[in-house]
């Protein structure tokens, strides 16, 4: 993988796009940077789950796996599913599949 090569004659709309990027990737990185959060998306990369099996799979109360389903929703990583009084969570793109990938390659994986 090719790390970019900076150029220190950005134009200012060009200064302004990375700014803008740094902050998402910050976002992204501060959202997925507790281990309750992380959990949840370790769990929700192999599917869909509500969020009583997501309460049963990280052994959490209610009010802690809706508090980090939040922080998740807010950061625009999740997206709920009502089906009557079931609400089930699963990502909303790639990206979290992605660096969950990473971080068991690099934390997780038996070599």
């Amino acid at each position: 993988m090719a790390l970019p090569v900076f150029d220190t004659n950005l134009s200012d709309e060009e200064l302004d796009a990375m700014l803008e990027n740094a902050t998402r990737a910050t976002n992204f990185l501060k959202a997925i940077g507790h281990e309750g959060r992380l959990m949840i998306l370790c769990h929700l990369v192999t599917g869909e789950k509500s969020v009583t099996e997501l309460e049963e799979l990280l052994s959490a109360r209610q009010a802690a796996v809706s508090q980090q389903l939040g922080r998740l929703r807010l950061e625009g990583l999740v997206q709920p599913r009502r089906d009557g009084k079931t609400i089930y969570y699963s990502l909303t793109d790639d990206r979290c599949k992605r660096i969950i990938s990473v971080v068991y390659d690099l934390f997780c994986k038996q070599n």
